[in-house]
Parts: C-alpha cells; structure tokens; sequence
C-alpha cells in the first residue's frame, strides 16, 4: 500500500487522468513525495475503471 502525504495532490493526479492528460504531465520532480501523491492519483482511477468495466461477455 502506497502512502500519501498530499490528499490534494492526488486529487490534481486524478483529475488530470480523468482529463486524458499524459502521465508526463506530472508538474512535480521526479523522485519527490508529491510526484508520488500525484501518480498515485493518476493511476488509481485506471485501477478503478478497470474494475468497474468487465470484458464483453463476462459474467459478473
């Protein structure tokens, strides 16, 4: 489990999935807590989505 320090910051990361921005749109260094607060957030939501929407087909 992933440790965020910055509620807001990951919110930014998902809002911008949610908005088709890049990954590299990531405004924070690399290597510091905030990009990782924010790539957290951006790649929750894929998580998410890809739980919520089965294959065709599939049986839930």
């Amino acid at each position: 489990m992933t440790v965020v320090a910055s509620n807001k910051i990951w919110l930014e990361g998902s809002a911008a999935r949610s908005e088709g921005q890049p990954v590299s749109a990531n405004p924070y260094p690399a290597g510091s807590q905030e990009s990782a607060d924010w790539l957290e957030g951006y790649t929750t939501v894929e998580a998410e989505q890809l739980v919520a929407s089965p294959e065709p087909g599939e049986n839930i």
